[in-house]
Order: C-alpha cells, then sequence, then structure tokens
C-alpha cells in the first residue's frame, strides 16, 4: 500500500519532463534568458511580429542573468522577440530592468501602441509602455526593436503593475503607488496621447484608499480594461487571490469629473461593483459585451448579455491556500453584477497538487481578435498550463484545449514549508500569462524560468474560433 501511495504521488511529478496536450501544438520556443516571465504582447510592425515580454525579478541564486547578446549579467527586464516565424522565434534584444527579487524588482508589465495611432504620437515610432520594478513607469520608441530608444520615465512612485494603454486615445491607465495614499497600488490617470510629454490627468482608487480616509483600508488595485470612448467603461480589478472587487466604471466621468480625493467623488464615476468573497480576488476583468445567449433567442427580453470575465490569481504554492477560479459574470445590468458560472481545472484530472508550485488559474488572454472574441479565452493555469475555453454558453464555459510544457534545466524549483520547519521544493512548469495574436497564435510564458512557448489550436478546437476564409 505504502509504495502504491508513492508511485500515486511521483507520476504527476513525473509527467512534466514531457508536454501535455489535447488539441494544442507547440510551434516554436525561446528560453528567454531563462528569465521570469509576465506579460507578453504580441504587436505586428514594420511587417514583422514581435512579442514584448516583461519579466519580474530575479532569484537569490541568479539575481542577474547572464545575456548571451552582450556577455553581461543584466537584472530581469524586458525581452523583444521576432515571432514573424513562430517555428523560429528570434530573441533581439533585452532591456534590463531595477533591482531585485521577484515582484521587488524587474519590468513585469508591458504595453505597446503606434506612434501614428496616437493623437501625437511621432509616426514613425513604436512606443512601449512597461514598469520599472515599483519604482517607475518608461516609454521607450521600439521601432527598431533591436535598438529601443528611451523616451519618458514616470518616476516617484511606490508601486506599479498591470497597466492599460489606449492606443486611440492616449489615455492610460497606470497602476501605482502614489505617496500619501494608502495603498501601494492605485490608478494614475495620464494622458499619453504625446508620449514624449505624459499629462497627469488624476489619482483614482476605492473609496477608503484616498490619503484622509480612516478605517480598514480596501484590497489593492491589481489592474484594468478600458472599452475606450465608443464603450464609455473601465473595468478595474482588486484583489489578487482574496477579497476581490470588480468595479466598472463610467470612462467619460472618470476622465471629467471631480478629481479632488474624496470619498463622494471616487464613488462619482461608479456605476457598478461586485465585491467577492475573503477566499476570492480579481486579477483580470476581461469584458464581453453584446454577446448573443443562445439558450435565450427565443426570450423577448434578456437574450443578448453583457458579461466580464474576472480571473482569480493562485499564490500559494502546492494548494495550501484557497482554489482560485474563472468567474462569468453577468454586468448587464451594471448596479447588479452576478456571477453566473465559474471554471477552473479538476485536480484530480492530473494529481496537480503533489506536482509542485502553484496550481490555480492565473489570467487570461487581453486580445480582442474577432478570431477568438465571444468564442474562446485562454486562461493560464499555473502548473496546469493554458487551457482553452469554449465561452459561447457563458452559463456552462467548457474546456476544449490544453497544454503543459515539458521543464527544462532552466524551470526553477517551487517551496513550501513543512510544518516541522524544513523545507520541501519541486521543480514545476508554472504557465503565468498567455496572449494570443491576430493571426489566431497563442503564448505563454513561464513564471519559473521555463521561456516562451508559441502554440496552435488543432483538432476539433479550431472550428469553435472565426479563423478568416
Amino acid at each position: 500500500m505504502l509504495a502504491a501511495c508513492i508511485v500515486t504521488l511521483a507520476a504527476p511529478v513525473l509527467a512534466q519532463s514531457k508536454p501535455e496536450a489535447k488539441d494544442m501544438a507547440l510551434l516554436g520556443s525561446n528560453d528567454l534568458q531563462a528569465r521570469s516571465a509576465y506579460q507578453p504582447t504580441i504587436h505586428s510592425q514594420g511587417g514583422r511580429w514581435i512579442a514584448y515580454i516583461g519579466h519580474h525579478g530575479g532569484t537569490k541564486e541568479i539575481p542577474k542573468p547572464r545575456n548571451p547578446l552582450t556577455g553581461a549579467d543584466e537584472f530581469n527586464g524586458t525581452s523583444l522577440v521576432d515571432v514573424t516565424d513562430p517555428r523560429r522565434p528570434k530573441y533581439l534584444f533585452h532591456i534590463p530592468g531595477d533591482e531585485g527579487l521577484a515582484e521587488d524588482g524587474g519590468a513585469q508589465m508591458v504595453r505597446v501602441c503606434d506612434g501614428k495611432g496616437l493623437p501625437k504620437g511621432d509616426p514613425n515610432a513604436v512606443y512601449m509602455l512597461r514598469t520599472f520594478g515599483n519604482k517607475a513607469h518608461e516609454i521607450w520608441n521600439t521601432a527598431d526593436p533591436a535598438a529601443p530608444k528611451l523616451v519618458t520615465r514616470l518616476a516617484g512612485i511606490k508601486g506599479t503593475h498591470k497597466n492599460w494603454w489606449e492606443c486611440d486615445t492616449g489615455i492610460a491607465y497606470l497602476v501605482s503607488g502614489v505617496p500619501g495614499w494608502r495603498v501601494d497600488r492605485m490608478t494614475e490617470v495620464y494622458d499619453l496621447s504625446d508620449p514624449a510629454k505624459p499629462v497627469k490627468l488624476r489619482d483614482f482608487a476605492l473609496p477608503g484608499q484616498q490619503p484622509a480616509a480612516g478605517g480598514p483600508t480596501p484590497t489593492r488595485l491589481h489592474g484594468a480594461i478600458s472599452t475606450g470612448p465608443k464603450g464609455n467603461r473601465v473595468y478595474f480589478a482588486y484583489g489578487t487571490n482574496e477579497g476581490g472587487v470588480l468595479q466598472i466604471v463610467d470612462r467619460e466621468k472618470l476622465l471629467n469629473g471631480p478629481k479632488e480625493p474624496t470619498e463622494e467623488n471616487l464613488r462619482y464615476p461608479q456605476v457598478g461593483r461586485l465585491d467577492m468573497s475573503p477566499l476570492t480576488g480579481a486579477h483580470t476583468t476581461f469584458p464581453v459585451l453584446e454577446m448573443p445567449v443562445a439558450e435565450f433567442a427565443k426570450d423577448k427580453v434578456g437574450k443578448v448579455r453583457n458579461f466580464v470575465v474576472v480571473t482569480n490569481e493562485q499564490i500559494k504554492n502546492e494548494c495550501e491556500e484557497p482554489r482560485q477560479f474563472v468567474w462569468m459574470v453577468d454586468v448587464t445590468v451594471e448596479r447588479y453584477p452576478a456571477s453566473v458560472s465559474t471554471w477552473g481545472v479538476p485536480e484530480a484530472s492530473g494529481g496537480f497538487c503533489a506536482r509542485g508550485g502553484r496550481f490555480g488559474t492565473h489570467a487570461s488572454n487581453e486580445s480582442m481578435t474577432p478570431i477568438y472574441y465571444k468564442r474562446l479565452m485562454f486562461f493560464s493555469h499555473f502548473n496546469a498550463g493554458v487551457r482553452a475555453v469554449d465561452i459561447r454558453d457563458p452559463y456552462h464555459m467548457k474546456e476544449v484545449a490544453y497544454y503543459i510544457p515539458a521543464i527544462t534545466k532552466n524551470t526553477d524549483k517551487r517551496c513550501i514549508k513543512l510544518a516541522d520547519g524544513q523545507e520541501r521544493c519541486k521543480t514545476a512548469i508554472q504557465t503565468n500569462n498567455v496572449e494570443v495574436d491576430d493571426r489566431g497564435y497563442f503564448y505563454i510564458v513561464d513564471r519559473a524560468n521555463t521561456g516562451l512557448h508559441i502554440l496552435e489550436l488543432t483538432g476539433a478546437a479550431p472550428r469553435i474560433a472565426n479563423f478568416p476564409r
């Protein structure tokens, strides 16, 4: 009996020595210089496709990984990779980030806008907005992705994270820690329509986070997604793995309403809010709007609904905290958001609690390419890899494909403290973030230094998508 138990526990751990897949195929990969990776953004420029990948800070063992292109040891920052041919990705450049380990260093967040699309941008430029550790936001001109040039630096803050940038207006929602406020992650709204001349418009946060507030401090911001002037909504996510909040904000009121940081003024642009339980966070709030629901096709009212897909982030290793999921939230009546379904990978399907590292959701894709929008979404699930989920019936989300990369010599260990005070470490895939491009390829990056994997759907899954004919 004891031997059987040992085999049962060991098998899932060994499984990640080779990839596991259903209706997904690996096209190409890059080791990203063995740097812990966070946000991938895929951008078409100059007849090429460039992947911009933000990195967490280094590890105690390797705080400054070697850059083979320069021969120098560099703090983790931003990788620029040519993925025009997804089967042969080519590493072009590494922009070093801030010193510091894990989320205390690096340059984990990145967004990209063409200068020709910004109202006051240089039409020959391509602008990359990134974080610099927890100290600053930076804008670089990456028109030549092999020779980026710094344009602007916004410093004087005490925290950063998951920014959003409207490429048609230049309005940016920067996750920052503004001195004097009660949290290290809130929103600075900037006009970056001319990246060389940034204009700050206001600070924004949940009521109770402003400098003069008292009482308990609400959970800090994680990030936002804006629908721009046309949709006139910004969807904010607060709290990653506990006490999550989905906040729906009127964009026009946010930009042009009263800006003095009072509780009344902070409430003014809010049109809806969902407070989640202490067991649940909100990492990504992805709007899926004007969604026809087949089940309601014969209903006189409500056959088309608005949803926000809320993805929580698992934080602790080896299932040592409440499981985090994907939540489909109906926001058709914005004042009363309501979760109508949840989705997550069943643990028993792969013995994931025993594999090591985190097991649970982290993030969704954020591109709204018509190939997948309202049809398929992709979710990073740490040691369970990436998962493709059919959302056409939002009340019954269904997984249709997955891919779990194999570990490599670069994959870093993940540890927990045992009851006797000893540390137990395991090496496991930690698929951290995922993004898709307008060709239908999708890109996953690994938190445990395993690099970038470029994938495509196979089997029956592509029939759900809306590929050009």
